[in-house]
């Protein structure tokens, strides 16, 4: 049989189910590290329950996604998770949601690995977003389970550190509101939970920023000042409405020929 045949009859079984982003609609991929609390703990033994060389190793490994092909216009991480949000014109691969969950896995799984020195590895899946208004509300989603996950981490982690079993300590918090959790980090190891930094407790942002750099004009010599955009990196986020304005703010000024009222409708 010759090759075409073959290729004519087999090609079709990887094929027959590719779906894909239909056209006007807002992708978002979020990334999840897959057994993280192994790699972080005990392969790697980063500090617990945050770890500034490994926020840092998350952080590059965004900046490497928004810089491997796709037009991502926002990125976000919190914890072991990352999300991107592409433009709504992106057209990469024909929006397949198979190259784009296995892409996306690889590229992250391939960074975050060089980084460690050791195999580390994501999983992917998409969203697919209609409108404006959903975009604010799944990044607002995830910027307040930063919220919730960095106040049971610091008290798992203190008790812990106090002698308690893992089994004991989530069941201890299991039974607490976030009112008694402030309480028992305040109470038990002086912790003051608003004071702590804020990528920590809303997780940190990417985002494209357009800069003056000096350049020269080729054809006259004559120093110049040219535009560039660099990747923005920031570790101060807001949150709740505040959050979701900085979000939608991103998403118009990426999108300038969209009326407002397209993008939310």
């Amino acid at each position: 049989m010759k090759f075409e045949e073959l290729d004519t009859r087999l090609r079709v079984f990887e094929t027959a189910h590719d779906l894909c982003v239909l056209p006007g609609l807002f992708i978002v991929a979020r990334i999840d590290g897959r057994n993280f609390t192994r790699l972080t703990k005990e392969t790697h033994k980063f500090v617990a329950p945050f770890d500034a060389q490994f926020r840092d190793y998350m952080v590059s490994t965004v900046e490497h996604l928004m810089n491997c092909g796709f037009r991502i216009i926002y990125g976000y991480t919190q914890s072991d998770e990352i999300s991107l949000l592409f433009h709504r014109d992106e057209e990469s691969f024909s929006r397949k949601l198979r190259k784009l969950n296995s892409i996306l896995a690889g590229e992250a799984s391939a960074k975050l690995s060089l980084l460690l020195n050791s195999i580390a590895a994501f999983d992917c899946r998409v969203s697919q977003l209609p409108t404006l208004n959903l975009v604010v509300d799944y990044f607002r989603w995830r910027n307040e389970d930063a919220h919730r996950n960095a106040l049971n981490a610091h008290c798992y982690w203190m008790l812990r550190k106090a002698g308690e079993s893992a089994v004991a300590a989530t069941e201890k918090l299991d039974r607490l509101s976030v009112s008694d959790k402030n309480e028992l980090l305040y109470q038990q190891a002086n912790i003051n939970f608003n004071n702590l930094p804020n990528w920590q407790k809303r997780g940190i942002g990417l985002y494209w920023e357009s800069y003056q750099k000096e350049a020269t004009n080729p054809q006259t010599g004559e120093k110049v000042l040219a535009m560039r955009r660099r990747i923005k990196v920031d570790m101060d986020l807001a949150m709740k409405d505040d959050y979701s304005k900085f979000v939608r703010d991103i998403v118009l000024r990426e999108h300038p020929d969209f009326e407002l009222r397209q993008l939310e409708n």
